[in-house]
């Protein structure tokens, strides 16, 4: 198995462990072909449950074009406070990739409470991943950035500094876990009386998931088709 397989298997099993209702859908995506490859090119799976709502993943390997991808977002119910779990792993041919994060689920400026409870405990961790060496920043302009937290891990690397940031998945991982089991304190809920979890939620994922906002689309369509890309991308964009 490849680093970037390897990793996005041991955390998406790492997350169906912890959260053990989680059960895997039938998807008519479940292999997906292309017209570049007379064998199936990657596969999604869906994963449905209660305190985390849905897993999607999607892996993505064509040899003959030196791409391996794979990808988790791991949501919760549309009303949470508690932030989505989003890792990418990639080798593109010259190259590793990775992109770590949780999504909030409220504006952090005006909610310091809830930036302080779901988010600031991940700084240490963030500030060792971001200095290991042979980290590279990834092609992102601040368009997508501004969508995603001030704590996303997103870089090139080389295969001993991808090798090296499992530690850091695992934390970020084990700390949205937590969050999902734990709840937020009641003090934080209560500052966030003045947001629309479920509406804000889901024009925040139209965002991440738009055409229009991420060229990968782009690059996904030209190797599955529009249709089976914009069929991966409903089942990012809602939990139903």
């Amino acid at each position: 198995m490849s680093l970037p397989a390897d990793l996005c298997e041991r955390t998406l099993q790492r997350i169906l462990a912890r959260h053990p209702d989680l059960v895997e859908q039938e998807t008519p995506l479940a292999s997906l072909t292309s017209p570049m490859s007379p064998a199936p090119v990657g596969s999604v799976r869906i994963f449905k449950g209660s305190a985390v709502a849905k897993v999607v993943y999607v892996g993505l390997v064509v040899p003959m074009i030196q791409l391996d991808s794979h990808m988790i977002f791991a949501f919760t119910p549309e009303d949470s406070a508690v932030p989505h779990f989003t890792l990418d792993s990639v080798y593109g041919g010259s190259y590793h990739a990775f992109h770590l994060d949780l999504i909030p689920r409220a504006d952090l400026a005006s909610h310091l409470p809830y930036t302080d409870a779901a988010f600031h405990p991940l700084s240490p961790v963030f500030e060792s991943a971001a200095a290991i060496e042979g980290l590279t920043p990834a092609a992102i302009g601040p368009r997508q950035r501004a969508i995603m937290s001030p704590w996303m891990l997103v870089n090139r690397a080389s295969e001993e500094a991808f090798a090296a940031i499992t530690e850091h998945v695992d934390a970020y991982a084990g700390h949205w876990s937590a969050l999902v089991d734990k709840g937020l304190p009641d003090d934080v809920l209560a500052g966030l009386a003045d947001t629309d979890l479920a509406a804000r939620d889901t024009a925040v994922r139209a965002n991440i998931f738009s055409r229009d906002v991420d060229p990968v689309w782009a690059q996904v369509s030209r190797l599955l088709g529009d249709e089976k890309t914009d069929a991966i991308r409903a089942e990012l964009v809602a939990n139903g």
